[in-house]
């Protein structure tokens, strides 16, 4: 019999053999995406963890990842689970030395790489933290001439050559790691939140009793699988409750409503750029949006405008609220309470405790601000050989501190502010940045914006946004200038941009106190990244700084 904890495949495949679980649309093919069954994926990941077995991977070793998504991506994680192994999950969009810095932090035996990053494998072989063996997967980049990368076998071979049983049970603790996931702020590298088998478990639990998932669902994920929000959001949730999921290269606007228009697809989760761009698409309208259950946004406050047009077509589209270390699933909002409480994350999950704390660390009452606390079974197991930053994150009672404002409602709704550390006082009144930047980028001309605070000789601190403006009009496929390739956005509005500072500060003053209304807006062709791909703020005052500084 399959070990309970770390072999779900096994378990979905002897209770749904027959059930789809993937649709490879990969190849961008949206019509005839081959279709992959539990019975037939078991069976492929149990010889991709017999391959990975023969290499010498062990419970407890690690297997890194450099690669877009593919079914190959899901084949690993879910072989590491069988063997007891922990996926190392490698951001693609990290510079070679940081990478380095990585490996050199997980110590994986392997790297498994997408040979569209093969020379990236090759710089990365040639450092000292890098292991002996490399394994490719893809078709080559550019040519097929020459694949390129570091020596060693394609993963689709060592599979075929493998035996074709399952691999001997490995014991597992609920507590054992599974997946490393890589998340930071503005200094230093980021770090490798443990996700464990309890933690990754509960999370489906929690989000199949909390969003009413079941096997007739289906997901699109494009979100990438180096992030929690590709692997958790649906992924694990779906092969939990026998579900399935079409997985993507990346986030294409065409292709999403390609395949929406080809598949009954009810579950779709996306970032508030993403569904700004698929809104300004010319084919939004043709798309049949009502056969969405589950329309979720997360990764920062998506403007209103949004959720009013998603409404208008009577879809229930809402926020979530998520962190790598927690989930990412923590709160639904019912349906009857959408309209009514417009961008609240709403109430906690079945097993999820939340508490919001003020600055003296008492709790607030109704509609008060202060930190966000979660607790529960689907928390981390703290961060990867770095337990002073553990320590830091996770209280003695087993909180975690956020480190996200929130405040909630005489009937216990939970709405996100925004981070603790973007937070600055105007005049006495306390200003969250990601309340402006969610009503800015409602601005049909703003692609991205970040708002962060800046001294004032009168009112102590004001705002500063800095905004991307969107300049392409009318090819729909067209890459908005803040997408990685293979993740292309919709169309941008106008071949000159009409917008400047005083349109969009008039824009702010009649949706937003006067007191929250930036002082000035600067454009910029794109906003710095941290190693995590999050907006670095830090960066954007040090450079107001400069700017402003005498000389």
């Amino acid at each position: 019999m399959p070990a309970v904890i770390g072999d779900w495949l096994a378990h979905r495949a002897a209770l749904s053999p027959d059930r789809v679980a993937l649709i490879d649309a990969t190849d961008g093919d949206s019509g005839v995406a081959p279709r992959i069954t539990y019975r037939t994926w078991n069976r492929r990941v149990d010889r991709t963890a017999q391959a990975l077995r023969a290499l010498g991977v062990e419970r407890g070793e690690r297997v890194a990842v450099l690669a877009k998504n593919c079914a190959e991506y899901l084949d690993l994680f879910f072989a590491c689970g069988k063997l007891g192994a922990i996926l190392q999950a490698l951001n693609w969009r990290l510079a070679t030395a940081e990478l380095a810095a990585l490996l050199a932090d997980g110590e994986p035996i392997i790297v498994v790489y997408d040979r569209g990053f093969a020379g990236v494998a090759d710089e990365l072989a040639q450092t000292g933290a890098a292991p002996k063996i490399w394994i490719a997967t893809g078709p080559p980049a550019d040519d097929s001439s020459g694949q390129g990368g570091p020596p060693g076998p394609h993963l689709a071979q060592l599979v075929a050559a493998a035996p074709d049983h399952p691999p001997p049970t490995v014991e597992l603790e609920w507590g054992s790691p599974w997946a490393l996931c890589y998340t930071g702020g503005t200094t230093g590298l980021p770090k490798g939140a443990i996700l464990s088998h309890r933690s990754i478990t509960w999370n489906a639990i929690n989000t199949a009793s909390g969003w009413d998932l079941g096997a007739d669902d289906l997901a699109i994920l494009n979100a990438p699988l180096f992030h929690t929000g590709g692997l958790n959001v649906f992924t694990a949730p779906l092969v939990h409750v026998g579900g399935a999921s079409i997985i993507c290269r990346g986030f294409d606007t065409d292709q999403l409503f390609s395949l929406m228009q080809a598949h009954p697809v009810t579950c779709l989760f996306g970032v508030p750029t993403m569904f700004i761009d698929v809104q300004a698409h010319p084919r939004f309208d043709a798309i049949p949006w009502e056969k969405v259950r589950v329309l979720i946004s997360g990764g920062a406050p998506c403007p209103l405008p949004v959720f009013e047009r998603f409404w208008a077509r009577g879809v229930d589209f809402r926020s979530g609220y998520g962190l790598t270390e927690a989930g990412p699933n923590n709160f639904w909002l019912p349906t009857a309470e959408l309209r009514r409480k417009p961008g609240a994350v709403g109430y906690p999950l079945m097993h999820v405790d939340a508490r919001i704390i003020g600055p003296e660390g008492s709790p607030c009452g109704a509609d008060e601000v202060g930190e966000l606390r979660l607790r529960g079974p689907h928390l981390f197991a703290g961060y990867w050989r770095d337990p002073a930053s553990s320590d830091a994150a996770l209280d003695g009672e087993g909180w975690l501190r956020t480190g996200d404002l929130a405040s909630a409602d005489a009937d216990g709704c939970v709405t996100i502010v925004g981070r603790a550390k973007d937070m600055f006082i105007s005049g006495g009144e306390n200003v969250y940045p990601a309340e402006i930047e969610a009503v800015l980028a409602g601005h049909a001309e703003v692609a991205e914006v970040a708002v962060v605070g800046a001294p004032h000789p009168r009112w102590g601190e004001v705002g500063v946004a800095y905004i991307v403006r969107r300049t392409v009009l009318g090819d729909p496929t067209a890459d908005d200038g803040q997408a990685d390739d293979e993740e292309k956005g919709g169309p941008d509005v106008a071949d000159t941009p009409t917008l400047d500072e005083a349109a969009i500060l008039d824009y702010a003053r009649e949706r937003l106190a006067r007191y929250k209304v930036p002082k000035t807006a600067r454009f910029v062709a794109a906003l710095p990244r941290t190693g995590a791909g999050k907006v670095d703020k830090r960066a954007l005052t040090l450079a107001y700084a400069e700017l402003e500084s005498p000389r």
